[in-house]
């Protein structure tokens, strides 16, 4: 007993100098978190929820469009919809973000994801308890005959002595007070609540543990796996939007309706329980991580903490001042630090500006495709999702690999980001020249005699219907011989139909007689008649040039994230991408939907109503005042951010000379962010080095 008892002591003096001289850890612990502490594991984690969360929100992109038709909003409502991530995002990211770092990141962001989860299974909530969809559709009415139980008849559009009747029913003051797409929006608001923390904790993560020179990399894999999400959640968005809304639930044989119709509502809510499934199972992975990695020491040395910090390749940290920074009364003095931080403040201001112009655009790119160019929105959300999706991956990833190969530093990545936003500034100016002509809607945007521009809608009527008693409010389009778009049968004069459901056809049509066309042909089909052949071509030379201007200027993705780290120094970064993404989301997320919307219902021809008779989504909109409208107010506000970063490349190089003798800033092998990032902002900003000392 003796024997052994010296020998477990001299084994643990053993162990004891070994771990004085910094040659040896305890194996135990080492074996605890050798399964989850690992860079690579929390990388792969944060890549699938990354993938994750944008398959969600690409899904909310690409359906905002059905969910305006599905609760007969206006574009700007929808928007407001759309917004209510980002207000969201607004009640917690300076929050989550800053003090967010204090605390267990991993478990926070497994948290964040489970709230997305829940918020997109309430988003997909009120299809199942707010009945049938029901889309415009005229029925025209007459008294029924005697000893008859039925009140209504199918009769033909247009006949002599016919009256129309439009009944309020009894359940539309319910219908009215129900509000359910406000289920919408919260269950919305709920995702942005919880995508807050995960950007500013997850790359902050990274950044603290990672080589300083693999971090554009690890941002750049970050964004490109990233981007797949919504390439997935275009093309699967494309697939539900072919399926009828109350699939499942209906007799699809009674649907009169096709996707080509501006009418049509597809399954929206199949893609939000989709989204909520994998969520879920995002969260799962970091309940299992540790605070943080603990760092290998490869090379026995008496001076353990020095190699630690050579081996991180990472700058020193101030623990005093960390301890001081995360404090609530830090917290003031660290946002006066990042005010008073030109690089900073200039950057958050480009890019406000920025991501005003692009989320704008983003929004209603499939509502644009449909409206200009004649597609169901099935189609353009697939060629997005094909096209334009892949190409900002593939930009994204070129970034992260020149940056990694060249070594870039803040000035390097600040021209990089102005070139490659110049080009596609230049290159977006094409598509203003790549569109269609308004449709051909008789009384709208032609006259009854295919002739005559009428834009304003106030010329319903013409003396091919007026002996019929016609409805102006409900829009049931029909298409004739003569490729002129009726907004209804009875409008179009016709008097007899053949057929039944979707093979319904009307004849006898005395206002496609009135072109030209003799009365034995002059039937009309349902449904508005589609765009031309040149109109088709236009879409993919649009779909070309659109993929070709993404491409570009997502090289500078990877670019300006990183500008951003390198602005500041290490221990206000979690609070300045915190604050970078709450004030995108606040002025750029919240609002740019909502104005561009609402700019979008000025150009809207024809309004759809409501069950009650209120108005409904939009049906018809003067296709090249939308043109003008959306893709003007994209470029024009981007213009000012081409001069604000030549400003900020300026000051880049006015603030980090190079010095003669000193190595270039691609030369030494050393953390590129340390040689014109954060030595430029700690020596400038006096009021950021007094918070940090």
């Amino acid at each position: 007993m003796a024997v052994e008892k010296e020998s477990s002591e001299l084994n643990n003096l053993n162990i004891s100098a070994a771990v004085q001289d910094g040659t040896t850890t305890a194996p135990q612990k080492k074996n605890k978190l050798s399964c989850c502490a690992s860079l690579k594991t929390f990388l792969v984690a944060l890549c699938f929820c990354y993938f994750a969360k944008a398959f969600a929100g690409s899904h909310m992109k690409s359906s905002i469009t059905q969910i305006e038709r599905r609760f007969d909003l206006s574009t700007s409502t929808a928007g407001l919809v759309d917004g209510s991530f980002e207000i969201g995002n607004l009640l917690m990211i300076a929050f989550a973000s800053y003090f967010g770092a204090r605390l267990h990141r991993p478990r926070i962001i497994a948290g964040s994801c489970f709230m997305m989860a829940f918020g997109s299974f309430l988003t997909a909530m009120p299809h199942f308890f707010m009945g049938h969809y029901k889309y415009d559709a005229v029925k025209v009415e007459m008294s029924s005959p005697i000893n008859s139980t039925d009140s209504t008849y199918s009769v033909s559009p247009c006949l002599a002595n016919t009256t129309l009747t439009e009944v309020i029913k009894p359940e539309c003051v319910k219908e009215t007070s129900s509000y359910v797409w406000i289920y919408v929006l919260v269950g919305n608001m709920l995702r942005g609540i919880g995508e807050a923390p995960i950007t500013p904790l997850g790359i902050s993560y990274i950044d603290d543990f990672a080589e300083p020179e693999n971090t554009p990399l690890y941002i750049a894999c970050l964004h490109t796996v990233a981007l797949f999400g919504p390439m997935v959640g275009f093309t699967l968005s494309s697939l539900f939007a072919k399926l009828y809304v109350d699939i499942g639930f209906v007799d699809l044989e009674t649907v009169t309706i096709t996707p080509q119709d501006i009418r049509w509502v597809g399954a929206w809510w199949i893609g939000f329980l989709l989204a909520a499934a994998l969520m879920l199972i995002s969260g799962i992975p970091f309940c299992f991580m540790p605070k943080s990695i603990p760092i290998k020491n490869t090379q026995p040395s008496p001076k353990g903490q020095k190699i630690k910090e050579s081996e991180t390749s990472h700058p020193k940290r101030d623990e005093k001042a960390t301890v001081k920074v995360l404090s609530p009364t830090g917290f003031f003095l660290s946002m006066r630090a990042l005010v008073c931080n030109p690089l900073y403040f200039v950057v958050i201001i480009t890019t406000l500006i920025q991501m005003n112009s692009f989320t704008g655009f983003i929004t209603y790119i499939p509502k644009y495709a449909e409206q200009q160019y004649g597609q169901s929105i099935s189609t353009a959300n697939f060629i997005t999702g094909a096209t334009t999706v892949p190409a900002g991956a593939l930009g994204m990833l070129l970034s992260g690999v020149l940056m990694k190969k060249y070594k870039y530093g803040l000035l390097s990545a600040s021209k990089l980001v102005f070139i490659t936003n110049l080009l596609s500034y230049i290159l977006f100016f094409a598509v203003f020249f790549i569109g269609c002509e308004n449709p051909e809607v008789a009384g709208m945007t032609v006259s009854y005699n295919g002739k005559l521009d009428t834009l304003g809608g106030n010329q319903l009527f013409s003396n091919c219907n007026s002996d019929c008693s016609c409805s102006t409010t409900k829009w049931d389009p029909v298409c004739g011989v003569n490729n002129i778009t009726y907004m209804s049968a009875c409008l179009a004069g016709c008097k007899s139909s053949t057929g039944s459901g979707k093979s319904l056809v009307y004849q006898n049509c005395l206002c496609v007689e009135s072109t030209g066309f003799p009365s034995v042909n002059s039937s009309v089909t349902l449904g508005s008649c589609p765009r031309s052949a040149n109109c088709d071509k236009m879409f993919l030379v649009y779909a070309i040039t659109q993929t070709i201007t993404t491409f570009i200027f997502s090289i500078s993705g990877t670019a300006s994230y990183v500008i951003v780290l390198w602005c500041v120094c290490p221990e206000l970064r979690p609070l300045a991408v915190g604050v970078y993404m709450l004030l995108i989301r606040t002025l750029a997320g919240i609002t740019a939907p909502i104005y561009f919307g609402a700019l979008i219902d000025k150009t809207c021809l024809k309004w759809g109503t409501t069950s009650c008779g209120g108005r409904g989504a939009c049906r018809l909109y003067d296709t090249i005042s939308f043109r003008n409208i959306y893709l003007g107010l994209t470029v024009g506000i981007r213009t000012p951010t081409i001069i604000l970063f030549f400003c900020f490349i300026f000051m880049v190089k006015k603030m980090s000379p190079v010095k003669k003798g000193n190595a270039q800033e691609n030369g030494e092998k050393k953390p590129a962010h340390l040689e014109d990032g954060s030595k430029v902002v700690l020596n400038t900003p006096e009021i950021e080095k007094q918070t940090l000392m």
